[in-house]
């Protein structure tokens, strides 16, 4: 009799296991939908803008606030059926002036991404290996340059949180690619119109590297929102950068044929 007591009691315990692990997973499930419901709503609300171009200031501070700042002019391309295309121009200060830089993002495999250097006279073209890199001297890396694409990431949702006041949801983020710089990172998007708010990225050992933080959204063309200004701040080295951007436009004309890698050298 108390053996058959001790099997029973087993038998309840081992079934009490498995609902708790059946809970859990069931859990673990919708917190990955979760994530990825909110990162393509917020995808899905500024989808329509079709091209733009803008002004910015790049702004390097070094650990001892020392600062250093560069002229850029910005084009991007929506592209529908793949990622995002992107062209940067800087045109000061004179040691940088006529530097470019070409990204076709995708959401599948590898960016396509080139570098003209003027100095060099010639395009280099950036190997996924490197894409975790500096580029031009900024705590942004050549991969914090690619348009968000789903396909690029798993997702988990953390919980909800306030930032600047705003209500907004923590979205985990881990990338796909093997070649990315980050284990993970973490986005906060706000609750009413799914901007992005600020991004925490952690390195290849999963700690913390940087923060990215938005500032001053606008909201253009009755639809979309763009920020005036966004600080990345390096926690393990003390350096900074911040970019300001002016003059957004939008519904410009451009076209297919106005990011193109063979004429990188001579774009203004």
């Amino acid at each position: 009799m108390i053996h058959k007591r001790i099997v029973t009691s087993f038998i309840a315990t081992l079934a009490l296991s498995l609902s708790a692990v059946s809970v859990f997973a069931t859990a673990d499930e919708a917190a990955k939908q979760k994530g990825l419901d909110i990162s393509k709503e917020a995808k899905a609300r500024d989808a329509g803008w079709v091209d733009g171009t803008a002004d910015m200031l790049m702004i390097l501070r070094n650990k001892q606030g020392q600062e250093s700042t560069r002229e850029i002019k910005t084009k991007t391309l929506e592209v529908l059926d793949d990622g995002d295309k992107s062209l940067t121009v800087f045109n000061k200060p004179r040691d940088v002036k006529g530097t470019a830089f070409l990204s076709f993002s995708h959401p599948v495999g590898n960016d396509d991404q080139w570098l003209y250097l003027p100095a060099l006279k010639r395009v280099k073209r950036i190997s996924s290996r490197n894409k975790s890199g500096p580029f031009m001297g900024s705590e942004f890396s050549f991969e914090d340059l690619s348009s968000f694409e789903i396909e690029k990431y798993t997702y988990n949702y953390l919980g909800d949180e306030t930032v600047d006041g705003l209500d907004s949801f923590m979205v985990e983020q881990f990338p796909v690619d093997e070649n990315s710089g980050y284990t993970r990172r973490i986005v906060w998007i706000d609750k009413a119109e799914y901007r992005l708010l600020k991004i925490t990225f952690y390195d290849r050992k999963n700690s913390l590297l940087k923060t990215l933080t938005y500032q001053g959204y606008n909201q253009y063309i009755n639809k979309h929102w763009r920020p005036d200004s966004a600080l990345m701040i390096n926690h393990q080295s003390g350096k900074s950068t911040e970019l300001k951007w002016t003059n957004y436009a939008f519904k410009t004309g451009l076209q297919d044929d106005d990011f193109n890698r063979n004429t990188l050298k001579r774009v203004r």
